[in-house]
């Protein structure tokens, strides 16, 4: 760690090649760090460690204003900070009204049917008969794996199409269903300015 030091005081010095070797030096520990941050974060996090990692050592190296760190510690105590203040960040975003943060996610699989409440489960068979009117088999994948209990490959052999392809059905007719259920189309409103 002393030639982690050694490159600290160079960057506080603004010797701009610095920062370059200090990188592969210090970037296995802060994505130690990041991946311990991230796995006290709730599940279904988009961001990932890696961009953590380069978000902070943006923060601290990459500022225009000089850093001043006592020592390797002091640098990584830093870094930790940084990747907090990110993650606090990103947080705020996600619960931001723009950002859809007063819905609450619903995920729709298989026990979706056993969990669900019974106005739920209308809006849900009501968004089924729309789905097939338009795609049929869509409509059926959905039934057979949320109201049958069937295994994915098992609707997929039940259907007659091959695993990929209802992959692919899968997530198109989750998305519309979720759509209809929780974004109904509004009438046209006139904008008021």
């Amino acid at each position: 760690m002393n030639d982690v030091t050694q490159i600290l005081s160079a960057i506080q010095q603004g010797d701009p090649r610095a920062a370059e070797l200090l990188m592969p030096l210090v970037y296995d520990e802060l994505r130690r760090l990041a991946a311990q941050k991230l796995a006290q974060e709730k599940p279904g996090q988009t961001l990932q460690p890696t961009a953590l990692v380069h978000e902070a050592y943006v923060r601290l190296v990459g500022a225009d204003k000089k850093q001043q760190w006592d020592n390797c510690g002091h640098f990584f105590a830093a870094a930790a900070e940084a990747m907090r203040r990110i993650l606090v960040e990103n947080a705020r975003r996600k619960k931001s009204i723009k950002r859809g943060g007063q819905l609450k996610r619903v995920e729709l699989d298989e026990d979706f049917t056993r969990h669900a409440a019974p106005d739920m489960l209308l809006a849900l068979d009501d968004a089924l008969e729309k789905l097939a009117r338009d795609d049929s088999v869509k409509a059926e994948l959905v039934k057979l794996r949320c109201f049958a209990g069937l295994s994915h490959q098992e609707a997929a052999r039940a259907l007659g199409i091959s695993r990929p392809t209802a992959d692919r059905y899968w997530v198109y007719a989750k998305t519309r269903l979720y759509c209809e259920i929780f974004e109904p189309e509004q009438p046209d409103q006139e904008i008021k300015r």
